[in-house]
């Protein structure tokens, strides 16, 4: 396996003038989704290299998650994500080879909770 772009970068690239922010980000939990999948297939493959590469790409699409965040409107919601994403990427840092598919079982669980309850949000509509 070759470590190819998510179907949300791909969607994220061919739309990007004309994406909302709110699908953007519900396009970063897709990836993120998929990027879990994929480094649970590469650990349960013994598949090292793919495995690296997927984990480094699912930190940072939780980091430009908590990036996107706007502390100042989001209030008590925003810092709770914040800590959220961050939990998220120091676990996938420092997981050790033997916990490697609980950790990203947690965190697929978790980033499924987030894109459930952004999904449950009504996207702005123009005008």
């Amino acid at each position: 396996m070759s470590v190819a772009p998510t179907l949300a970068a791909k969607e994220m690239e061919e739309n990007a003038d004309t994406l909302s922010s709110h699908r953007v980000i519900s396009l970063l939990l897709d990836g993120a989704l998929e990027r879990v999948s994929q480094a649970k297939a590469c650990v349960r493959d013994g598949n090292e290299t793919d495995k690296v590469i997927l984990i480094s790409k699912l930190i940072g699409i939780v980091n430009g998650l908590r990036q996107s965040l706007n502390m100042d409107q989001g209030g008590a919601i925003a810092v709770n994500l914040e800590k959220l994403y961050l939990y998220m990427a120091d676990r996938l840092a420092a997981c050790e080879n033997e916990e490697e598919l609980h950790v990203l079982s947690e965190i697929g669980e978790l980033i499924g909770n987030v894109k459930q309850g952004w999904d449950a949000i009504a996207e702005p509509q123009a005008g």
